[in-house]
């Protein structure tokens, strides 16, 4: 078994394709473990229980994870485990999986056991637990990051190949960045909770630690579904990891927006990251954070601290004793609460989601720093609180937002601590967030995707004018789940023209019949089914849908325009494509 085997999905995939032994991989996990002697990473270690299932797993028969070793936040239930929250008079056996858990054990992954956390996932800084705090694997002057803190970490040293963790108010990206990981937080709905301890009930989700955006989109792929049994699940379409158009929108905080509590160095980290993405063709434009940062203020100051109260029951009252001091103090003002301060907290949210909407018209991402500065373990001993709420400065309004993220590292700093960005969309965007992550990866290194392909339940739709990424009409496919594919041409045999009236300003393609055609530029994208007649019920004469023949020999639906249309137009077709003829004028 060699030591510096990397547990990832494709290092641990190559290993066995060459005969290693699933038993062999979890002895290793477990030696390394005893050899970092942090005895805060794990809460409960399944030794025998995995070297057991390790033996008996047999041979792959198509499991996709078959003899990957992870490890799991202990607020998720794993059969057999006992699940504590970090609270140990809260401690119960678990007697079934958590419904995501039971996905990735029927994939063939091993669990190892269940990891630390600040108590009821109360905390982004992983030091709010009775026992050991987990080291962080970078710098061990610094916080672990939390709520998920052993779950980052464990994934950080190389222990697993990928972990649980959940997400509330950041509890998923925190810890991600704090030890150079990938923090993917799903849209809310997307993983079932079934089996996993509330913080917020309405605002949790189980998110995924790995060690890159791909590995972490394929273990999303493999949990994410509808599940029936969890009431706030919800049947999101099912997504793609594929390529975005080039010159996709990108919204940052401005200059006077854009905190970092004096650490200069990530201000010019996040900047230069930004210039990347434009240097990529991102459309960059600078937005101020302020109602974003108000929503968040809800988080801890409006009714959810309630939400929190319940989610821990009569313990407050009854057993106050068994909770760590500052859960305490958090939860406390939560009993002081009303039903007429849940319904104004409601509002307020209501009227600042509108600001926020209005703030990302027209954008198609939202990019921050995953958190505005680092945190020492020595700065939490001497203020419980104030390091905390700054680590959640861009997180906390995430899911109030109902957003989905993704943190990844962008490289190191200029003074070598791990940088890492945040990128937010909305939800069901959880494939494009990932794809846009990608470019940015530790350099943007292999961050080339393939052309999507339309699913079953979509249809592949060629658009030439105003409904291309970026421009006016656009709008009318993402809103309702349409997304790129790719960028094509016609076969040369189609003219395009600019139609008169507007606006907007929109051209007709048009079959030629004379030889005077060309290949004109298109780009493909994929529409749900379930969409498409709704969309098609909005196309003004004189454009109609029909078949459309690309330059690769292929053919797919698309705006074509009725001849009687092109009374007044003006001939375009020597352009090469809408864009080009809006650049000339």
């Amino acid at each position: 078994m060699p030591r510096d085997l990397a547990f990832t999905l494709a290092s641990l995939r190559a290993a066995y394709a060459g005969g290693l032994r699933p038993e062999a991989v979890i002895a290793e996990a477990f030696a390394r473990l005893d050899a970092l002697d942090d005895p805060g990473i794990f809460l409960f270690e399944a030794r025998e229980a995995a070297l057991e299932e390790a033996r008996a797993l047999g041979s792959p028969d198509g499991r996709p994870l078959w003899g990957i070793p992870f490890a799991v936040k202990d607020n998720i239930d794993v059969a057999g485990m006992p699940t504590t929250a970090a609270c140990p008079d809260f401690l119960t056996v678990a007697q079934t999986d958590a419904h995501v858990v039971a996905r990735l054990r029927a994939a063939g992954a091993i669990c190892l056991g269940k990891t630390n956390l600040d108590q009821f996932a109360t905390g982004l800084v992983g030091v709010r637990t009775p026992y050991p705090v987990p080291r962080n694997a970078l710098d061990p002057e610094l916080v672990p990051g939390g709520s998920s803190s052993g779950s980052a970490v464990a994934v950080a040293r190389g222990l697993v190949a990928f972990s649980l963790g959940t997400d509330t108010a950041g509890s998923g990206r925190v810890p991600a960045a704090l030890n150079d990981i990938v923090g993917l937080k799903p849209s809310l709905g997307a993983l079932s909770a079934a089996g996993m301890v509330p913080a917020c009930r309405t605002l949790d989700t189980i998110s995924l630690f790995a060690q890159s955006v791909r590995e972490a989109w394929e273990l999303f792929d493999l949990c994410a579904g509808f599940d029936p049994a969890d009431a706030f699940s919800r049947p999101l379409p099912r997504q793609q990891l594929s390529s975005l158009p080039p010159d996709v929108t990108v919204a940052v905080p401005d200059a006077s927006s854009l905190r970092t509590f004096g650490d200069a160095v990530q201000a010019s980290h996040f900047r230069a990251t930004v210039e990347r993405l434009r240097a990529g063709g991102a459309v960059v434009t600078e937005i101020d954070l302020a109602p974003f940062y108000a929503v968040a203020d809800l988080l801890y100051s409006g009714p959810w601290v309630a939400e929190r109260v319940a989610a821990v029951g009569a313990r407050l009252t009854q057993a106050p004793q068994t909770l760590h001091p500052v859960t305490r103090a958090i939860l406390a003002p939560g009993l002081k609460l009303s039903a007429v301060d849940a319904f104004t907290g409601l509002y307020r949210l209501e009227e600042l989601r509108r600001v926020c909407a209005q703030a990302l018209e027209g954008i198609d991402f939202l990019c921050v720093p995953t958190i505005p500065c680092f945190v020492t373990l020595a700065e939490v001993a001497a203020d419980p609180f104030g390091p905390n709420s700054r680590l959640g400065t861009y997180t906390n309004f995430v899911n109030l937002l109902d957003l989905c993220g993704i943190a990844v590292p962008t490289g190191p700093r200029a003074d070598g601590r791990p940088g890492s960005l945040t990128v937010l969309a909305r939800k069901g965007w959880d494939a494009r967030a990932a794809a846009l992550a990608l470019r940015l990866e530790r350099g943007g290194v292999d961050a080339s995707l393939p052309a999507g392909e339309s699913a079953d339940d979509e249809i592949a739709l060629a658009v030439c004018g105003a409904h291309m990424a970026g421009l006016q009409l656009n709008g009318e496919l993402t809103r309702r789940g349409g997304r790129f594919l790719r960028s094509a041409r016609t076969s040369p045999d189609y003219q395009l023209f600019a139609l008169p009236g507007g606006p907007p300003a929109r051209p007709g393609l048009l079959r030629a019949v004379d030889g005077r055609g060309g290949a004109i530029a298109v780009e493909v994208w994929a529409l749900p089914r379930a969409a498409f007649g709704d969309f098609l019920a909005g196309i003004p004469a004189p454009l109609v849908i029909g078949t459309v023949e690309l330059e690769d020999g292929g053919a797919v639906k698309g705006f074509l325009c009725e001849p009687h249309g092109l009374a007044g137009a003006r001939d375009i077709t020597a352009s090469g494509g809408w864009r080009a003829a809006l650049a000339a004028g």
